[in-house]
């Protein structure tokens, strides 16, 4: 019998004192308003820039064009666009012909330029192209005020750090409010939720990385509600890290989480979490993993070998966790039931912020299988059909996006991973490697599970106190790479 296997029979055990069946559906609300007046920006014959200054400006008699590839080149002609109030656009071998299209739009008549730039074919018009002085010194022509786009002034216009600063640059100098997003989703800033709650001001997010604009107004609905993430925002990664006590509480034999009562659990993890503090570049946040359903040697009334906690018995937990600050998982062990239907009886809890969900597919079971006998695996059409029964909870509470955990150890027990949905904006998935014994072979494990991942995947890392020798220290688990970004202990 493997240390995995032993473990398994004090955790099969200790399903048989008693857990029972639970049931329930998430209560209803009301859907949160629309977001109107929310677009993306989509390049230009592959300009931004030159998207942005027909987006914000209806006329200017003067523009700025930078060298796309010279940074400082862009920073100057950024600050002579927002000091004169004119566009900024950004030039390259393949965003020429845009930008020439853009300032004839304008009807611009001076053009100053930053950085290695040549327009000949814009002087061949009668456009006066000359360099900006050097230093900080602007431009004095004499020539009219530009004409700001309706409505430019009153927008909130969205970016990142990657997003074309010629864009960002003409948005600013047509009066328009910037918020610089960590990523590519306005649920990404707890900023996001300050500037737009409770306000109509028409939202501009600049380039296709957005997403489509359906897509954007889902995504604002989400963010312009109060409720986010401890640390603020409506993304789990990047941004945190989480270090999660791992287990059943009241039952020892389960996980460090149930060795202990509810205050000292708390008080152990945020103790657990305060020594990857220093080591992450991203917040650390303490979490629980509760066994919400665990497998059972018996079949049970029902046949399944699956034991439910009721929802009445996790509830204390999971609020005085959220009260805390305190992130729950509820992990489930199906036997031979479905990770949906277990799910769904656990809706009252996961239609709650800063709850998520774990699949842990060693105890998923075929018809004629029972633990310790046979290593579950799960098929991934099951995963997907919790993906869309669990973003649709999402959405329809706008609440935050979820951490879905999918536990695995060996090859298979996901089936084929890459069918596996990656596209749910709601959900953040993480690959948890459950790995156990020597660093060798834990590391072998790593090394599997991480094997071809998708991008749009993360990756989590379980630490055990009784099953590795020796136990990894935080400095060796954040030694990983990639950083996990789920760490739990057992």
């Amino acid at each position: 019998m493997t240390a995995r296997q032993h473990a398994a029979v004090a955790l099969i055990a200790a399903a048989a004192l008693g857990l029972a069946g639970c049931g329930g559906d998430a209560p209803t609300t009301e859907p949160v308003p629309a977001a109107e007046h929310a677009t993306v920006l989509s390049e230009q014959d592959g300009s931004l820039s030159a998207a942005a200054a027909t987006r914000f400006f209806r006329s200017s008699p003067a523009a700025v064009v930078a060298d796309g590839a010279d940074p400082s080149a862009v920073r100057a002609g950024g600050d002579v666009a927002a000091r004169r109030g004119i566009p900024l656009l950004t030039v390259g071998p393949r965003t020429q012909r845009a930008v020439y299209t853009a300032l004839a739009r304008l009807g611009v008549a001076v053009v100053y330029t930053a950085g290695a730039v040549a327009l000949p074919e814009l002087q061949a018009t009668g456009v006066t192209v000359s360099a900006l002085p050097p230093g900080t010194a602007v431009p004095e022509d004499g020539l009219s005020h530009p004409r700001i786009a309706d409505g430019a002034k009153d927008s909130v216009v969205l970016a990142t750090s990657t997003t074309d600063a010629g864009a960002v640059a003409t948005a600013r100098a047509a009066g328009a409010q910037i918020l610089t997003l960590p990523g590519p989703d306005p649920r990404s800033s707890a900023a996001t939720t300050t500037t737009l709650h409770g306000g109509d001001r028409p939202v501009v997010a600049l380039g296709a990385v957005f997403g489509t604009g359906g897509q954007l107004a889902q995504r604002i609905r989400q963010a312009a509600e109060p409720s986010q993430l401890f640390g603020g925002g409506h993304i789990v990664f990047p941004g945190r890290r989480y270090v999660a006590l791992y287990g059943v509480p009241g039952t020892p034999a389960l996980g460090v989480l149930g060795q202990q009562d509810l205050a000292a659990s708390i008080a152990r993890v945020k103790k657990l979490a305060a020594q990857y503090a220093p080591l992450s570049n991203e917040p650390v946040v303490p979490a629980f993993e509760i066994i919400a359903s665990v497998a059972s040697s018996a079949p049970g009334p029902d046949g399944q070998y699956s034991s439910m906690t009721p929802v009445a018995q996790l509830e204390p937990w999971v609020r005085a966790a959220q009260d805390a600050g305190v992130y729950v998982t509820l992990d489930l062990q199906p036997g031979r039931t479905d990770f949906l239907t277990q799910a769904k009886a656990y809706a009252p809890l996961l239609a709650l912020p800063n709850v998520g969900l774990a699949l842990d597919p060693e105890w998923r079971l075929k018809p004629n299988q029972v633990h310790l006998q046979q290593i579950g695996t799960v098929d991934p059409a099951e995963v997907n059909r919790v993906q869309d029964w669990l973003a649709g909870l999402v959405r329809d509470r706008g609440i935050p996006q979820k951490v879905l955990v999918l536990h695995q150890f060996t090859p298979f027990m996901l089936g084929d991973r890459a069918a596996i949905a990656t596209d749910h904006p709601e959900l953040a998935l993480v690959v948890h490697t459950d790995g156990h014994g020597t660093p060798g072979i834990k590391m072998g494990t790593w090394d599997r599970v991480r094997a071809g991942l998708s991008p749009h995947m993360f990756l989590g890392w379980k630490n055990f106190y009784t099953e590795d020798s020796p136990t990894f220290s935080p400095a060796q688990t954040m030694a990983l790479r990639p950083q996990p970004v789920f760490v739990s202990y057992q």
